[in-house]
């Protein structure tokens, strides 16, 4: 019988750009065979070596989680959905390298029993139309001055967050960042403008929330968020809310609130698509109950190798603003146990139901993580392959243009999608998006050198290891950093994106 499986973004490359894909089956696993025999690279990003569903994908069979229903042997019927729901880390541009240890701040999350701060005449006429709701009112806005909200990431997600929060008039804000802004933040971090690049966006950030709302108290913490201060940050608020784009900092973060008792409200964003949610463990899943492990690195593009529409992180930084306002004025529907799912190219939602798993290492029944650990060990940034393992050659800007310059017979292959090569491209190179690589195989010459390349050096590593995996016998070499690169070193005329 009929059913249709939606692709996710990350995933339509190996798809050959298709959003959705019609199988006859009669089972979920059923339909990713079928799926997956058409499509053979797209496997391995579903499936493990055992043939198993890797954890940091979850697939759905209209709005229920296969693992909580019949695993791939689940029935389906004409008519229904297959979504397949991966991990994506896009968000802010999120701390990566310490600067300055931030001081810690005495102040406290506001006491259950401590009175409610007065609104003074001025504040009263700031948030009037609030007032005048029955659901917010004279106490629910001085709820939200006395609460506490810590913001991770003043970038993408948390630029309509500060803006919003602040403009509600949440009493405390903390901003965790240390990064600077770049011209190409501006095109969707609307806090920051021209006139800041450059500048810390913590600065910028705080500036732009003061201008909005002089009522609010902010603490800066211009530092990486680690497994070090965390908990002595988290403990100092009532809310914690995740603007990060790296899957160490999302379980970092998760682990760091289900072990404070915090509520985590989550976003994150690719290209056109987002998801949200609150992860509180009190109430409901974390995030490891969605997804227990994290992608291979590499594995799940970021939004500065795939882009991501302008508009969409405003949509859904302004959706997490929402549900921080709703937990703190105990609004009785906050998105617990629930993922929201937006398509900003189609301007379609879905919500889909999450469960806690009682098996979750953190938050679960018998937990075996009670205290934080080494996340870029967790997530495998630092792991190093076995010394049986050979690593992959690369070749710098520099050198491949020594070699082209003293006449070196060498094909280089550009990897990257037609509307990137439209933007920059480096002269005499054949075209062949990842996706279609294998497809294109014979088009590249074996007894030949080649250099493969993409914007930054991710998506032409995929490439070799694909062509390799499916023998290619020719020698490939990676150009190291990509186009980006041979604009920094080579050619300044040559965009960069």
């Amino acid at each position: 019988m009929p059913v249709t499986i939606a692709i996710p973004t990350p995933l339509r490359q190996f798809a050959g750009g298709q959003s959705e894909l019609e199988v006859n089956a009669t089972t979920a696993g059923e339909a990713l065979d079928q799926l997956t025999a058409t499509h053979s690279e797209l496997r391995r990003h579903l499936f493990n070596d055992q043939n198993a569903l890797r954890n940091f994908v979850n697939v759905y069979v209209n709005d229920e989680d296969i693992r909580h229903v019949d695993g791939p042997n689940t029935p389906v019927k004409d008519g229904d959905t297959i979504l397949i729901v991966p991990s994506i880390a896009g968000g802010n541009v999120a701390a990566v390298e310490e600067k300055t240890q931030a001081e810690m701040p005495a102040n406290r999350p506001q006491d259950a029993g401590a009175p409610l701060p007065m609104l003074s005449n001025e504040e009263v006429a700031r948030y009037s139309r609030h007032l005048i709701m029955p659901e917010v009112g004279m106490t629910g806005q001085r709820k939200l001055k006395a609460a506490s909200v810590l913001m991770i990431g003043t970038g993408g997600l948390g630029a309509p967050l500060g803006m919003y929060l602040a403009a509600a008039g949440v009493g405390r804000m903390g901003l965790v960042d240390f990064d600077v802004v770049d011209a190409s933040n501006l095109q969707r971090q609307i806090i920051h403008g021209t006139k800041d690049v450059g500048r810390p966006k913590i600065a910028s950030a705080r500036d732009r929330i003061q201008d909005i709302n002089p009522h609010v108290e902010i603490e800066t913490h211009e530092t990486r968020l680690t497994s070090e201060n965390a908990l002595r940050l988290f403990v100092n608020y009532d809310v914690i809310v995740d603007g990060t784009d790296n899957f160490p900092t999302r379980y970092l973060v998760n682990d760091a609130c289900v072990l404070t008792g915090k509520p985590n409200v989550y976003g994150s964003i690719f290209r056109f698509e987002g998801q949200a949610s609150v992860f509180w463990a009190e109430r409901g899943p974390c995030y490891r109950c969605l997804y227990p492990e994290p992608p291979p690195p590499g594995l799940v593009p970021s939004c500065a190798e795939g882009g991501v529409l302008g508009v969409l992180p405003g949509i859904i930084g302004a959706i997490q603003a929402n549900e921080a306002i709703k937990i703190i004025l105990g609004a009785p529907d906050i998105m617990v146990n629930r993922l929201l799912l937006f398509d900003a190219w189609r301007m379609r939602f879905r919500e889909l139901k999450l469960r806690k798993n009682p098996d979750c290492p953190v938050c679960g029944d018998n937990p075996t993580v009670k205290e934080l650990i080494d996340y870029e060990e967790f997530c495998d940034i630092t792991q190093q392959p076995p010394a049986s393992e050979p690593t992959m050659e690369e070749i710098t800007a520099t050198e491949l243009k020594q070699r082209l310059d003293q006449g070196d017979d060498i094909q280089i292959i550009d990897v990257r999608e037609p509307h990137e090569y439209e933007i920059a491209n480096i002269p005499n190179t054949k075209l062949i998006p990842l996706g279609q690589v294998l497809n294109r195989m014979n088009e590249i010459d074996p007894e030949r050198e080649t250099v493969v390349h993409c914007k930054m050096g991710g998506r032409s590593a995929k490439a070799i290891e694909a062509l390799q995996r499916s023998g290619f016998q020719g020698k490939l070499i990676n150009l190291k950093g990509g186009i980006t690169a041979w604009s920094n070193e080579v050619d300044p005329s040559v965009p960069k994106y």
